[in-house]
């Protein structure tokens, strides 16, 4: 019996062994597309807040405008505000697992916002795990996009907010909001939700306390003409923006996830080999009783 239960607990050992070197090639790969993913987000981050700054820069000179001179109305009908009677959700998810919370976490807030809206609600998912979650809740999908979660592109960020645009110049929906995780550092990515549309200024705070404001631009040829083109960049600018922080943030956690399941492996693993010790000193010193009671015996 004892030498079975040697047999078992060194069993036990190999397989455990086995799993950590497969935890930490995983850990070593996460590493690798996370280093890979932050120069992406380098080069692209300063790129799309700087598109998202002009874009709210004109959308406050054209409302300060119209409230000061009275003039008509000037605009887009993606900044046009109307009643809500179905939002549309893109959430921004993985393909894989074995990412610790990331999942979880970006669905959780999703649904959490979901559930305050009066009206419908409809998603666009991005990656299995959301389009499984929502799918097997019987969620209306107006689209699905998998296997670019990993290595986003900007021509799957255009055809995303080509399908959002279209849905909201047709009235199929009112609102359209943005989940995805906001990478901060290598241990550190929390799940956003931002407002894609309709477009509306983001108020930021000067020194002096004193809302942002913009007092002189010059559109050529004109404000509809650049509205026009700038805000379908805009959309596009964004959604990819949220797939590359995502992305960044996907590799971080399954990064950790690994980290800490080789961790978690290497101790059982300790306490393992300490047990085949113990259980390997009990039956040695228990063979040694026996042939001393033997000896004593014949004796």
């Amino acid at each position: 019996m004892a030498v079975l239960g040697l047999r078992n607990i060194k069993r036990h050992i190999r397989g455990i062994s086995d799993i950590r070197q497969i935890t930490r090639a995983m850990e070593l790969v996460a590493s690798v597309k996370m280093r890979k993913a932050r120069e992406l987000l380098g080069k692209t981050r300063p790129h799309f807040q700087s598109i998202e700054d002009v874009i709210n820069d004109i959308i406050i000179y054209i409302k300060e405008d119209e409230s000061r001179k009275k003039k008509r109305k000037v605009g887009h009908e993606l900044m046009e505000a109307r009643e809500v009677k179905k939002a549309c959700y893109i959430i921004v998810s993985a393909d894989r697992g074995l990412a610790g919370s990331y999942n979880v976490n970006i669905i959780r807030m999703a649904q959490s916002h979901m559930d305050k809206q009066a009206g419908e609600v409809s998603v666009i998912t991005i990656g299995q795990k959301a389009r499984d979650y929502f799918r097997k809740r019987d969620y209306e999908i107006d689209g699905e996009f998998t296997q670019i979660s990993e290595d986003p592109t900007y021509a799957s960020a255009k055809s995303i907010a080509k399908l959002c645009i279209e849905m909201y110049i047709q009235g199929s929906v009112d609102e359209v909001y943005l989940v995805y995780t906001e990478f901060l550092s290598a241990v550190s990515y929390n799940p956003k939700l931002t407002k894609l549309l309709p477009l509306e200024p983001k108020i930021k705070e000067s020194v002096e306390d004193k809302p942002q404001t913009v007092k002189f631009m010059l559109y050529e040829p004109s404000v509809e003409e650049v509205l026009n083109y700038l805000i379908p960049k805009y959309i596009e600018s964004m959604i990819y923006g949220a797939l590359v922080e995502s992305a960044t943030s996907e590799q971080s956690a399954r990064r950790v996830a690994m980290k800490n399941a080789t961790d978690n492996a290497g101790e059982i693993i300790d306490d393992l080999q300490l047990k085949y010790h113990r259980a390997r000193q009990a039956s040695i010193t228990q063979e040694i009783s026996e042939i001393v009671s033997g000896a004593e015996a014949l004796s």
